[in-house]
């Protein structure tokens, strides 16, 4: 049943065809993305028939319990992780060629984890040049486009310094950084703010905004904060427990850029409890 809160918010179950009509080509699509492990004693469904588009320019959070497979979806959107059924698609392309990769769809995604895994002996320019160092690109190109993103992320003082001497939530801008560093079509971030303090956790996420605006990346955040999944996302896609599926999409209706404050508005509250409320409905079934 489709529900429609005070600030305009639509929730309900969400399926291919209920999706929010879209306005620009879709970035990504999944495409009844099934995922089951299994050994020689136990088989395990971790996603049931998952179909999604994300739109160009368009940021998507993934919410849920733990367990319901978010974070592997997200995986195998990344390439990481080939699906049991279904495929994804990026600008149209097939991403998986039964269980290998198409690299040339590859290269247009970027990858951002709870840990920035940075090179503790590279400085922080190399660290964000790497990836274009493994595809051959000269050494002045990268070092250029390095200092770029890190001008871009903020830490263009911090060129020649290395990963132990940076914040946590500065180390993560590097990462952020690499991800960028091959113009990516698409960014995939794993709760890339889970292990942040709160108040470096709200400074990243408002990082991210300015960010994804200035680049125009399209953008999947996967996320266990309901506020954050609410103050990121354009839309917001709940799974429900294992097999994880769509349970519901919200579209969260707030102009962009969003300062800090919008948190304080009758339509942020509204929403965020209308997640809030159908994740402890979830629970009590």
């Amino acid at each position: 049943m489709v529900q429609t809160s005070p600030s305009g918010v639509r929730a309900g179950a969400s399926t291919p065809e209920h999706d929010p009509p879209q306005q620009t080509p879709a970035r990504i699509s999944i495409r009844s993305v099934s995922k089951v492990f299994a050994t020689k004693t136990q088989r395990t469904e971790a996603l049931r028939d998952i179909n999604l588009e994300v739109s160009a320019g368009e940021t998507v959070s993934l919410i849920g319990r733990s367990g319901c497979g978010k974070s592997t979806l997200l995986r195998i959107m990344a390439g990481l992780l080939p699906p049991t059924e279904g495929n994804v698609l990026v600008s149209g392309q097939p991403l998986w060629n039964g269980t290998a990769v198409e690299s040339g769809v590859l290269a247009q995604l970027g990858v951002v984890f709870q840990e920035p895994h940075l090179f503790p002996w590279f400085d922080i320019r190399d660290n964000i040049a790497l990836p274009l160092k493994l595809r051959g690109v000269g050494k002045a190109e990268r070092r250029r486009r390095a200092t770029e993103l890190a001008e871009l992320v903020g830490l263009g003082d911090f060129l020649t310094s290395y990963p132990r001497e940076l914040s946590g939530g500065m180390r993560q801008r590097v990462a952020i950084a690499r991800a960028l560093s091959r113009d990516p079509e698409l960014l995939l971030m794993d709760e890339p703010f889970g292990a942040l303090d709160a108040l470096t956790r709200e400074k990243m996420n408002l990082e991210l905004q300015r960010i994804t605006l200035a680049t125009r990346a399209t953008v999947v955040f996967v996320t266990h904060d309901i506020a954050e999944a609410v103050f990121i996302g354009d839309r917001v896609v709940q799974l429900t427990p294992r097999p994880g599926r769509i349970q519901s999409t919200v579209e969260v209706g707030l102009e962009r850029p969003r300062p800090l404050d919008v948190q304080a508005t009758e339509a942020f509250g509204t929403t965020v409890r209308a997640l809030r409320h159908a994740l402890e409905d979830e629970e009590q079934s």
